[in-house]
C-alpha cells in the first residue's frame, strides 16, 4: 500500500468505527485520484464501505448482528457539509430521540437551508429536505434537538412529561442555551422551557 493510502487509513482508524466521511476528507493527504484510488482499495478489501457515490463509512461491527447501519444523523450532516449547507433533525425523529414520543417515524427527515438530497443505503432513505432559515436555531446542538421536538408534540402535550423527560435528556447547559433560544420557540412552549430552567436554579 502506498504512502496515500496509508495516511488515508491511519485517519480513519483515528477517526474510529461508524465514522461517516467523503474523499474531501483526505485531500490533504494526496491528489484526488490517488485519495479515490486509496478509498477504492480499502472498500474492495471490505476495510471501509461506499453508502453511496463519494460518500464512506468504516463500519461498526456488532458480535452477533455483524456490519451494523450507519447512524443517519451522522450521513445527513456529512450530506449536508458537501454544499456546506447546514442541517436539522426533523421534529418527529427529534421528540423520539429525546423520549417525547415512542414512535418512530417512517422516513429519516433531515431539514436544510441547502439543496434537497435523497440518498438510500439499505432499507434507510435519508432525506435533506429544503426549509425556512426560521427552523434552524441551534442547529446540531441538543438544544436546537430539543426545540425542534417541543415544536412536534405540540401544545396539546403534556406539559408534566415534556418537561421531565427534557430534564432528564439535556444538562444543565443544554436547558441553558435552550433558554436563550426561547424567542425562536412558539409562545405556548415558552412555560415548558422556563420550568426547565427553574430545576437548573433550585439544584443545590
Amino acid at each position: 500500500m502506498d504512502s496515500v493510502a496509508n495516511s488515508v487509513l491511519k485517519r480513519i482508524r483515528v477517526h474510529g468505527r461508524g465514522w461517516v466521511f467523503t474523499p474531501r476528507d483526505f485531500l490533504d493527504l494526496g491528489t484526488r485520484r490517488a485519495v479515490d484510488r486509496a478509498l477504492a482499495r480499502l472498500t474492495q478489501d471490505k476495510t471501509i464501505r461506499r453508502l453511496a457515490q463519494g460518500l464512506y463509512d468504516y463500519p461498526r461491527v456488532h458480535k452477533k448482528l455483524g456490519v451494523l447501519a450507519p447512524n443517519p444523523d451522522d450521513v445527513a450532516a456529512v450530506l449536508a457539509a458537501k454544499t456546506g449547507s447546514r442541517v436539522q433533525v426533523s421534529g418527529a425523529r427529534a421528540a423520539n430521540l429525546l423520549g417525547l414520543t415512542d414512535q418512530v417515524p417512517a422516513q429519516l427527515v433531515y431539514l436544510t437551508d441547502g439543496p434537497a438530497h435523497r440518498v438510500k443505503i439499505g432499507a434507510q432513505t435519508i432525506q435533506l429536505k429544503p426549509a425556512r432559515p426560521s427552523r434552524f436555531p441551534g442547529a446540531g446542538t441538543p438544544a436546537g434537538l430539543a426545540l425542534q421536538a417541543i415544536r412536534a408534540v405540540g401544545p396539546a402535550a403534556n406539559q408534566d412529561f415534556v418537561v421531565r423527560q427534557l430534564s432528564r435528556a439535556l444538562s444543565a447547559r443544554d436547558r441553558t442555551q435552550l433558554a436563550k433560544l426561547i424567542k425562536h420557540a412558539p409562545a405556548w412552549s415558552h412555560e415548558i422551557i422556563r420550568r426547565l430552567m427553574t430545576l437548573i436554579s433550585s439544584v443545590p
